[in-house]
């Protein structure tokens, strides 16, 4: 654990997290690679109480899921474009980094014990999965709350053209 600084690219908005995330989630959904404009996102989530804005303010554009149908707020720098953060309707104590804003995103461990990769049935062809980390086709839980099964890979697992895996 510990202090872990990050910001937009004209800094004028800096934030810092004060825990370890949750858990990372590395999305391949289609609204992820267009808001990242990358093949997936790497979102480390935190408890919204660990995340503080020290510079700046944030403005916030809302975006209704297609997937839940619940809002996902977008926070992001006015003066440069950065996304830096999102937090949910759907689940109200957590938000997710956008990892790539931290100062360091090397510090962020992502393995088999605190990650998954979710909706890998849009993943960009040619995506390689890795070995141990829990997978998706969807999201790892239905909107009602119940748990889908995950799919663990003993080998990376490159993503074809009609096929995950």
């Amino acid at each position: 654990m510990g202090v872990h600084k990050g910001g937009c690219l004209c800094g004028r908005v800096r934030y810092e997290t004060i825990a370890d995330p949750l858990r990372v989630t590395t999305c391949h959904c289609h609204f992820c690679q267009r808001a990242t404009g990358s093949a997936y996102m790497v979102e480390p989530i935190f408890r919204v109480v660990d995340l503080r804005v020290t510079r700046g303010r944030s403005s916030i554009y809302d975006h209704r899921s297609e997937g839940s149908g619940k809002l996902v707020h977008i926070h992001f720098c006015a003066s440069c474009g950065t996304k830096l953060y999102m937090t949910f309707e759907r689940f109200e104590a957590s938000c997710g980094v956008y990892a790539g804003t931290f100062d360091d995103p090397n510090w962020l461990q992502i393995g088999g014990g605190n990650a998954k990769h979710i909706f890998i049935e849009a993943a960009r062809h040619e995506t390689i999965l890795p070995p141990g980390i829990p997978t998706f086709l969807q999201h790892a839980m239905t909107n009602d709350g119940t748990p889908q099964e995950p799919v663990i890979f003993e080998k990376p697992r490159v993503v074809g053209k009609g096929r995950t895996g």
